[in-house]
């Protein structure tokens, strides 16, 4: 496959210390791209050479067992297991690269992608579809109100855009960038915000009452923004987990029985969400323009890797290589 724009996460820089996870090094990194068909194996026939694609990176052998190709992070436990092992000996290298030999599993077909007028701008679509699926596990969200809790991030951006682009009433930005909640506001009229304080009742009522909390958050000192969404939830609400948070929750079991309450978790996102995703771009119904764009290429990865450290909210940073 050809790549044609891959998503330089902000955090990969952590990723190349080591600081995520083990990684079976050397490897080439990358955990997902916009690419077109080359060739394919004989017995592939979803996508056929000239076809544009995304790549997910996500490799699903069953049973619990998920990798990521060329990334950090296992799926069921995440604690990985001899079969896990077995995956990554066999398909380690990712996507940062001019040509990359994908799994069929992890590819799928972006029809009328080729009529893209900026395909850089589609490799930020891995991270809108892993927010989608996070909100789709909540429910449709048409008419109910939706609060993004680390909507500063670049996962909680994306989620702020799929939830208006899904009918939201209202979306309640949560984060702690004043700048990048206020551009967050110019996004529309539906759009509110909230500036955390640290402090879980004022966060709760500054956030709520919604119908569904999502939960974007990465690495934490502590779990109160993500109890703070829990607060904020009406009678019958929902609580999504798709961030970093490394803290445990300590769950009121009276008050999630009473007020019929759901805690759900979800983890990337699977091939209709991609599709759902796409179609919501390809009709104009999700506007990618509000998204800043940055390139870079293959030849300088340190300042890449900055560059992507630096860049939040709305802004990411892609490859070309």
């Amino acid at each position: 496959m050809e790549v044609l724009a891959a998503h330089l996460p902000a955090y990969t820089k952590m990723v190349v210390k080591g600081n995520r996870g083990g990684l079976p090094v050397p490897l080439t990194l990358g955990p997902s791209c916009i690419g077109r068909v080359t060739d394919v194996a004989p017995d592939v026939f979803h996508v056929i050479p000239g076809d544009i694609v995304l790549d997910t990176a996500l490799l699903d052998a069953g049973g619990g067992d998920e990798i990521l190709v060329g990334w950090v992070g296992l799926g069921g436990s995440g604690a990985g297991s001899e079969r896990t092992d077995r995956m990554r000996t066999v398909w380690h290298d990712g996507v940062f690269a001019e040509k990359a030999l994908c799994a069929k599993e992890t590819m799928v077909k972006l029809p009328g992608a080729e009529n893209y007028p900026d395909p850089a701008r589609l490799s930020f679509l891995p991270w809108l579809c892993i927010a989608a699926a996070g909100l789709h596990a909540a429910g449709p969200l048409t008419g109910r109100d939706v609060a993004v809790i680390g909507a500063t991030g670049q996962l909680g951006g994306a989620a702020v855009l799929m939830a208006l682009a899904e009918g939201a009433a209202t979306v309640t930005a949560v984060g702690r960038n004043k700048e990048a909640l206020e551009r967050l506001a110019e996004l529309g009229p539906r759009v509110r915000i909230h500036r955390l304080t640290g402090d879980r009742a004022t966060d709760a009522a500054g956030i709520g009452p919604v119908d569904v909390a999502l939960d974007a958050l990465g690495a934490t000192p502590t779990a109160d923004a993500t109890m703070a969404a829990y607060d904020s939830l009406r009678g019958r609400g929902t609580l999504v987990l798709i961030g970093g948070v490394h803290q445990d929750l300590i769950i009121p079991y009276g008050d999630l029985m009473h007020r019929r309450l759901t805690l759900r978790g979800s983890w990337m996102s699977d091939e209709e969400t991609v599709t759902t995703v796409w179609n919501l771009i390809r009709s104009g119904l999700l506007d990618l323009s509000a998204i800043e764009l940055l390139t870079v290429g293959l030849d300088d990865p340190a300042a890449a890797l900055d560059l992507a450290e630096r860049t939040t909210g709305l802004g990411f940073v892609a490859l070309i290589p």
